[in-house]
């Protein structure tokens, strides 16, 4: 299934500071590019820490060296949107600087951006839930189910052969770019996730 890369999102032009930069000279780039973080980098462009407002706001030291927050938490090109978000949240950062395969500085990527992911047309959600989700990942027909989506929360309703096709219809299409939820209205023939209950011998039977 086919996923935003974080590629698509990144602000190439980065802004960036070197170690030796003063906390004046930080405060001063945020300011004027109206920003709250810079990467810091090396002389061969490897992100070696990230110098954010509330550094600056905690910490009055001479230079990014001793101001920034290290190591960086960053991210690469081809990585999925959605893995961004998780690492953002799970590392309480507000922005990712982003490396190439040799882990020098290509762009970054803030919450801002990520929550763009969330502004794509129902229409498109539609249109990838039934195409990339329903053919392509499950082998079904774009209209074997219904989709309806309306700002960004997705509502599947029909009845498919399986239950276990139902589950795995709603977690696929949980992980569609842009979509905020996804409402079961699903029926099954047959519920193929219940146990099977092991069949009782006869007492007078056992031997």
């Amino acid at each position: 299934m086919k996923h935003l890369k974080i590629g698509g999102l990144m602000t190439g032009n980065v802004i960036s500071a070197v170690p030796a930069t003063s906390f004046r000279e930080v405060a001063k780039l945020l300011a004027e590019h109206d920003i709250s973080g810079v990467p810091v980098v090396d002389e061969d462009d490897h992100v070696v820490g990230v110098v954010s407002e509330s550094d600056l706001l905690a910490h009055h030291e001479p230079t990014a060296r001793d101001l920034m927050t290290e190591p960086a938490v960053t991210v690469h090109a081809e990585e999925s949107v959605a893995d961004a978000a998780r690492l953002m949240v799970r590392r309480g950062v507000g922005r990712l600087p982003v490396v190439d395969v040799e882990e020098r500085l290509v762009g970054i990527v803030t919450r801002r951006d990520l929550l763009c992911v969330y502004l794509r047309p129902d229409t498109e959600i539609r249109r990838r839930i039934r195409e990339d989700v329903l053919t392509d990942a499950m082998d079904l027909t774009g209209d074997a189910v219904d989709v309806h989506v309306l700002d960004g929360v997705v509502t599947l309703a029909g009845r498919l052969r399986r239950r276990s096709q139902a589950l795995m219809l709603v977690g696929l299409a949980e992980r569609v770019d842009g979509v905020v939820a996804v409402v079961d209205r699903l029926s099954c023939h047959e519920d193929d996730t219940r146990p099977v209950s092991p069949t009782r011998i006869p007492h007078d039977m056992a031997w």
